[in-house]
């Protein structure tokens, strides 16, 4: 199987396809999320969320299959449809937000495992943690920079 190409999204028409991929990749990795608090945050994406970052998508055979956002130098979320897992997809999305939009730092789900490990084994370092998530809920977040970076970027 060969990589996944990468690509700008192309706008608002795209948005329901990517809610998909977020649907299967959060039911995948994220279920330490209550329910409500899961479709809260899905109630949001197309309206706030996705609209608000730099969207990169991953698509196979024209199809999209993954995304990331990334604003600021920060990425902001990166998913992997469920049935893409360990097939490089975020891999892939990772390393364009790294060389392409020049991101350093990223926060994830202190409960999400595999995302931790993921972004540890990437040359990411936990520099702090959060005891809520950025809305105030009870999700802790570990605070990562990329282990290049920390001599070039502030505090």
């Amino acid at each position: 199987m060969s990589g996944p190409r990468i690509r700008p999204s192309t706008g608002p028409a795209e948005l329901p396809e990517l809610v998909a991929i977020w649907r299967t990749a959060v039911a995948a990795t994220h279920h330490f999320l209550s329910d409500p608090d899961r479709a809260e945050i899905e109630s949001r994406l197309e309206s706030d969320y996705l609209p608000a970052v730099d969207l990169s998508v991953a698509e196979r055979d024209g199809h999209p299959v993954g995304f990331s956002g990334v604003l600021d130098g920060r990425l902001e979320m990166l998913f992997v449809a469920a049935d893409e897992r360990g097939s490089g997809v975020g891999t892939a999305l990772l390393r364009h937000a790294i060389h392409e939009r020049s991101v350093t730092e990223v926060d994830v789900n202190e409960q999400n495992a595999s995302a931790t490990g993921f972004y540890l084994s990437r040359g990411f370092d936990v520099v702090g943690r959060s005891e809520t998530d950025d809305a105030g809920r009870p999700y802790p977040l570990l605070h990562l920079r990329l282990r290049d970076s920390q001599g070039a970027t502030e505090g």
